[in-house]
């Protein structure tokens, strides 16, 4: 067995416990559809009814599928999105979640990606997402703080932090794969500062850092070409598209740094901050964006407790 049918497999019966006879949709766009179709494969292999609906990209992360497969997904048992555009954050998603579908997105993943990210170390990956959502949830505040200048501030009094390390068996379990984060949506209003990104914007991808000024829970500028093109995409989105929407922190040794923010945001010691919806991951706002900004080499404490030291996590 090749490692990507290792990974497959994986997925469907291990992360997801795919079981007989439930009903298993599987999303994706025409440049997914291979892998769309293994996944689907793999369901019919245990059992289960798959299904393979395929879609027109869309115009950005968190823009809502067609009508017919926000239904199909609500009537599912098990969803899988293998897309180029993350449905993580539509309310199609979270509908789906929210009437008992066990789902997992997969935006932008290729299947060399998938196969070496699902060989890592799974019950580690599951331990340091566990401790990292614990320590979001108990706190209230969060810093990030770099050598290259960051120093911002992020209210988190009353949210729940959430591991992403593969958990998905439950009913409305929602996760992303390939896993390996814990994260959480900021109180809106509260991130104040500066954040300096010398990592991966999403859809935007790899460049010169980039200085990012949050005032009261919005990005009010960003600087260079890669920040003119993520304002540009966040502002399109309206005035929430400039939410401080997500705070994560990257669990998995197995990711590379590769421009794609699927994997990036994984990176073990890294830790990215989101603009746009958050609605799906507990916070108010929902808007058809949610872009990841990724600093390779953060410090990051809650409540005064380091969490990441350069970049090295520490929990």
């Amino acid at each position: 067995m090749s490692e990507l049918d290792q990974a497959v497999r994986a997925v469907v019966r291990d992360c997801l416990g795919v079981r007989e006879g439930e009903d298993v949709l599987v999303v994706c766009n025409p440049a997914t559809q291979g892998l769309g179709e293994r996944l689907r494969a793999e369901a019919e292999a245990v059992g289960a009814e798959g299904v393979l609906s395929v879609m027109a990209e869309r115009a950005s992360h968190a823009a809502e599928p067609p009508a017919p497969i926000a239904v199909a997904m609500v009537a599912s048992d098990v969803v899988l999105a293998p897309t180029v555009q993350s449905l993580s954050h539509t309310a199609a998603r979270k509908a789906a979640t929210e009437a008992g579908v066990r789902a997992a997105t997969l935006p932008g993943v290729t299947e060399e990606m998938l196969a070496r990210m699902m060989s890592a170390d799974m019950e580690g990956l599951r331990r340091k997402g566990r401790a990292i959502a614990e320590l979001l949830t108990a706190g209230s505040q969060a810093r990030i703080t770099c050598r290259n200048g960051s120093d911002l501030r992020i209210g988190l009094e009353g949210r729940t932090g959430i591991p992403d390390a593969g958990e998905l068996t439950e009913p409305g379990a929602f996760g992303n794969l390939p896993c390996g984060e814990g994260f959480i949506a900021p109180v809106e209003g509260t991130t104040e500062g500066r954040l300096v990104v010398d990592g991966t914007i999403a859809t935007v991808g790899l460049g010169e850092p980039v200085e990012l000024v949050v005032q009261r829970g919005h990005l009010v500028s960003a600087s260079g070409e890669r920040g003119e093109r993520l304002m540009e995409l966040l502002t399109a989105a309206g005035p929430d598209g400039t939410n401080v929407a997500e705070l994560g922190i990257g669990t998995n040794e197995k990711a590379i740094l590769s421009g794609e923010i699927l994997e990036d945001e994984k990176l073990l010691g890294t830790a990215h901050v989101a603009f746009g919806a958050s609605a799906a991951i507990g916070g108010t706002v929902q808007v058809p964006i949610h872009l990841d900004c990724l600093v390779t080499k953060p410090d990051v404490t809650v409540d005064g407790e380091l969490v990441v030291r350069n970049g090295v996590l520490v929990v």
